[in-house]
């Protein structure tokens, strides 16, 4: 038999889980003072829990250290992850320094060389003053080099372009 606890109605049907009433959880109705229906197993307790003792410790080995808290607080958020270094300078260098050189002909070195070496130049400083910051000092050369190779290229080919009139 269960009984519900809201509105104490009493249902024979043990397949019933519900009171069809109100909704409620049934639960087991007591036939026998201090006895249920369903016979359900006494609750065990357990021993108590184990006891730490620092005497038990083997000889020459240390306590573990406690935790300590860490200073959070003057730390930059995010300083604890690898930050990238900047490369934007070297690679715009290198990138106008190969186009400058393919575009010789066209007097893309006077236009496009001359800002890849000097590009490529703050690229290569600032990756020589902060390295941890700024990368790409390969890069920056290369432009730097492609660069000042197409202006002097272009500027030979305007000279003679002008003398050949």
């Amino acid at each position: 038999m269960k009984q519900c606890p809201r509105c104490n109605q009493t249902y024979t049907d043990d397949q019933l889980n519900f009171c069809l009433n109100d909704g409620e959880l049934l639960t087991n109705f007591a036939t026998e003072p201090g006895r249920y229906a369903d016979d359900a197993p006494p609750t065990i307790l357990l021993d108590s829990a184990r006891v730490t003792n620092p005497a038990s410790w083997p000889q020459g080995a240390s306590p573990p250290a406690p935790w300590q808290p860490q200073n959070m607080q003057n730390q930059p958020f995010g300083s604890s992850f690898v930050q990238k270094r900047d490369q934007t300078l070297p690679t715009i260098a290198m990138i106008l320094g190969i186009l400058s050189v393919a575009l010789i002909c066209c007097y893309g070195g006077i236009w496009m060389g001359l800002p890849a070496a000097i590009l490529g130049f703050l690229g290569m400083r600032n990756a020589d003053s902060d390295p941890g910051r700024y990368g790409g000092r390969g890069m920056a050369i290369a432009g730097m080099v492609l660069g000042t190779i197409s202006l002097l290229a272009s500027l030979v080919v305007a000279v003679i372009a002008i003398v050949a009139r």
